[in-house]
Parts: C-alpha cells; sequence; structure tokens
C-alpha cells in the first residue's frame, strides 16, 4: 500500500505430496488465501521458492504461468464461477478450448468429468435450470477435465447448505481416493475433517500442521 509493505507469509516451509489430501485453516488475514494463490500460480512469492511437479514455478513468466495453471491445476472457487449462457458441458470443456483439444475429445472428457460427480444427465442444462449443489459439482468436474496435478478448492462449499455440503465433500473424498492431490481452504472446522492432514496459519506462519488418522475424517 503506497510505499508500505506488509509481510503476507514469514518464511513458510511446506512439502505436499502427491495424492495428498490437505486443508490449509486460519482468521481472516492469517494468510491462507495468499498461499492458496501462490500454490494455483496466481500470485508469485516475492522471495522463496514454488516447486510444483519438479518445476520451479516462482521464477516463470505470466505465460509460462497461465499454461502451468490450465494443465497442472484445477481451481474450485465458493462462487461457482460458471458461465450462465453455456451448458454444464460446454462450461466443462472451457479450460480444454484454451488447450487446444478438439472438440470431438473436449465433448468426450467433459461428459466424463460431469459423469465421475454425477451429472451426466445434466449436460445440457444451464446453470440456472440446477440447484447450488449441481452447479459446484458442474465446477468441479470443470476443474478435473484437464486431469491436473493438484485440485485447489477455496472455500467449496461456503454458498452451499448443510447436506448439499456433506455431498459435495464425499465427492472431493472420492476424487483424493481415485489419485488427486486435494488441497482445501476452509475457515470451517467439520469441513477440514474431511481432508487427512491439516495445515493451520496463523500471522502468516504455519501455527500446526497434523496428519489425521484416515478413519477420523469419515463421517
Amino acid at each position: 500500500m503506497g510505499s508500505h509493505s506488509l509481510e503476507v507469509l514469514k518464511g513458510i516451509s511446506l512439502d505436499i505430496f502427491k495424492n495428498e489430501y490437505v486443508a490449509l485453516m486460519g482468521p481472516s488475514g492469517s494468510g491462507k488465501s495468499t498461499l492458496m494463490n501462490i500454490l494455483g500460480c496466481l500470485d508469485t512469492p516475492t522471495s522463496g521458492t514454488y516447486v510444483l511437479n519438479g518445476s520451479d514455478v516462482s521464477k516463470m513468466s505470466d505465460d509460462d504461468l497461465a499454461e502451468v495453471r490450465n494443465k497442472e491445476i484445477g481451481f474450485v472457487f465458493q462462487q461457482f464461477n460458471l458461465l450462465p449462457r453455456l451448458t454444464a458441458a460446454e462450461n466443462v470443456a472451457l479450460p480444454l478450448v484454451y488447450a487446444g483439444i478438439s472438440k470431438k475429445e473436449r465433448t468426450e472428457r467433459a461428459m466424463e468429468a460431469l459423469n465421475k460427480v454425477g451429472l451426466g444427465d445434466r449436460s445440457h442444462h444451464k446453470p440456472n435450470e440446477m440447484s447450488g449443489g449441481q452447479i459446484q459439482r458442474v465446477a468441479i468436474a470443470r476443474a478435473l477435465v484437464n486431469n491436473p496435478s493438484l485440485l485447489l478448492a477455496d472455500e467449496p462449499t461456503g454458498n452451499l447448505d448443510t447436506k448439499t455440503s456433506k455431498e459435495v465433500m464425499e465427492i472431493f473424498s472420492n476424487i483424493q481416493a481415485s489419485g488427486n492431490t486435494v488441497v482445501l481452504v476452509t475457515h470451517e472446522e467439520d469441513i477440514a475433517a474431511y481432508a487427512k492432514r491439516i495445515v493451520r496459519l496463523r500471522d502468516g506462519n504455519i501455527e500446526s500442521d497434523n496428519p489425521k488418522e484416515i478413519a477420523s475424517a469419515v463421517h
């Protein structure tokens, strides 16, 4: 802000391994959103390194980062961010358009992703024809369509009721069980409980980093 610089993250050191399910937790101002943005290659750190799948992405150009985001990372947001005029299948296929994939393959992969979240029968519906939970499932399918190395979910149940939240979180558990790496940002303890490891942030530092017994994550 002006001539003032604000240190958000303070020398955080963190390893997340393939097929882990990690929840990032912390109060407002703890740095979890900034950390999420760095993990998602939306921000670059002012110092230090971020290595994703063996590549140091902390020094990459904006164009290279955009390519990494499209190929390596799937994003799921609280606000869903679907395009209202497109069908579920068209929304899911959107990342493949930017990746230059043929229309036939885009359609096949979009349907495969929708089937993974149990919405193959709603592929031709637009967002205004679906419930909040169905819309979030479409957003999850869109995040999966590129077969990303890392799935990042930022408060993915923030706009959903309790029953729908459970259904969505069970989908994330299934995604992780099938081999994907999932990192979830949440301030809700019951949502974090689905993860196998909880990293708690406070004032830009890691306050605790606890793997959990798998049994405790099962509801």
